[in-house]
This record gives C-alpha cells, sequence and structure tokens, in this order.
C-alpha cells in the first residue's frame, strides 16, 4: 500500500523532471523525439511539457534539440561534460557563428583523449565534415593542436607517442619535431592551413578552467575573404574567456 506522502505526489512534476534529468545528462543536445524514447512518455506528453519547460526557462532549444535553460546558472557539470556544460558550449558557439559568420566547434580533452564536444554550423559556411575523427586526427586540427599546446609536456609526449601523425592532406605535418616546435612556440592561438582538408583554414584558441582543457574554433573557407586568422582570433579569444569564466564559476 502507498504511504500518504507517495499518494500526494503529482505524476505531471515527477515526468517534467525526468525530462529535465535526461537532458541534464546527455552530452549533445537531445531532440524531443529521443526524449520520448528515452522516458517512455508518449509524443505528445513530451512535446507539451518540453514547451512549458522552455517556457519556465528550464530547456532552451536549439536547432538540433534542447539543452538546460537559464534556471540552472549554478549547475555543476559532471567531470563527463554533460548538462550545464553543454548549454555553456553551445550559447557560446551560437555567439562565435553570429560574430564571423562561419562554423564554430569546441573540443576537450578528456581520459586521455582529444574529443569533438559540438558544432554549430554557419547558415552560409556550414561546418567541414570529420572524415578522420579527432582522436586519430588531433595533430591536423587547430582543435587538436590547440589542447596538445596546452597539456603538459609529459602529457603531451605521451598522447603524441600513443597517436601517429598520419598524412590527411599534402599540408599535414607528419614529423613529430616539427609539429612540437610549432606546438611549443605558437602566438597562444592554433592554425591549420588545409591540414585536415583542403580549402578550409582553422583557427583555435584555448578554453581552460578548473579541471577543463578545451579548444574553441572556426572553420573558414578559403576564396571569400570572411576572415584572416588574426581577426578569427581575436573574436574567439573574447568568447572563449567568458565560456571559460562561466565554466571555472560552475565548478565552485
Amino acid at each position: 500500500m502507498s504511504s500518504q506522502g507517495e499518494q500526494t505526489l503529482i505524476g505531471s512534476v515527477q515526468r517534467a523532471l525526468s525530462l529535465v534529468d535526461i537532458v541534464a545528462n546527455s552530452a549533445r543536445p537531445v531532440p524531443v523525439k529521443s526524449l520520448a524514447v528515452s522516458s517512455g512518455l508518449t509524443s505528445g506528453t513530451t512535446y507539451n511539457l518540453v514547451r512549458t519547460l522552455v517556457h519556465e526557462g528550464y530547456l532552451r532549444t536549439e536547432p538540433d534539440g534542447v539543452v538546460l535553460g537559464a534556471r540552472f546558472p549554478g549547475f555543476s557539470a559532471p567531470a563527463g561534460g554533460a548538462g550545464m556544460f553543454v548549454s555553456r558550449v553551445r550559447e557560446s558557439l551560437n555567439t562565435v557563428t553570429e560574430l564571423t559568420g562561419v562554423a564554430a566547434y569546441l573540443s576537450r580533452f578528456t581520459d586521455g583523449e582529444v574529443h569533438l564536444v559540438d558544432i554549430v554550423d554557419a547558415v552560409e559556411n556550414p561546418r567541414v565534415e570529420l572524415w578522420v575523427g579527432l582522436h586519430d586526427s588531433a595533430h591536423a586540427t587547430a582543435l587538436g593542436k590547440r589542447i596538445l599546446a596546452d597539456l603538459p609536456v609529459a602529457e603531451r609526449l605521451d598522447y603524441l607517442s600513443r597517436h601517429p601523425l598520419g598524412e590527411l592532406t599534402p599540408h599535414t605535418i607528419s614529423d613529430r619535431r616539427t609539429l612540437l616546435a610549432q606546438l611549443e612556440h605558437g602566438p597562444g592561438w592554433s592554425i591549420d592551413r588545409e591540414e585536415y582538408v583542403m580549402g578550409h583554414t582553422c583557427i583555435a584558441v584555448p578554453v581552460i578552467a578548473p579541471g577543463i582543457t578545451a579548444s574553441l574554433a572556426v572553420s573558414i573557407p578559403h576564396g571569400q575573404g570572411l576572415l584572416t586568422p588574426e581577426q578569427a582570433a581575436r573574436q574567439l579569444r573574447g568568447v572563449a574567456g567568458r565560456l571559460a569564466l562561466q565554466l571555472g564559476a560552475d565548478r565552485l
């Protein structure tokens, strides 16, 4: 028999909180259809609850799903990179695409590997298709090179000892000594000039917070006169600095 306390529980509140919990523990924005499947709720119920949660600020809609909303300013993200971390990252990536007009990316170093966290496309300049995963191409991408440059020397050397420097294009740096020199003596931001894919230059800056080593980047298609690497780095640094402060505050 149910206790008196259990009899007074409100089912709709429990269902809404279950949706928030799923979003908070997801490493990417969650489509509403996926929420319905994960929660076991009907599509109609899920859409109605999500609409209410968005209206009240507990969730926020993105083109590819929902993330946590502004009602969670102090949510402490777990080490795996979910919850508010995803929301903060998506907000920053949206800002970058609005400022620069090109696609924005964020990667993070976790468990000894470089992982892609999220991408936001610009309307007229969509993403570079990642035909080789970032864990196998960090040496050829601005995203990966920025993270490698920010790692302690021992971790950097360990990473490179475990990952061959494959030649993805004629411009890829495949010589270990040359790559190390670039990582150690860069200007504080990283660049790959057609090293991952022909026709694009990518720029990345660091995002460093307690327990977080990440990089924020853009890909600039050639021949459109959009941004110089120096201009892109300046734009990225401002957004990356704010993101690092937010992530640091979230973990307090």
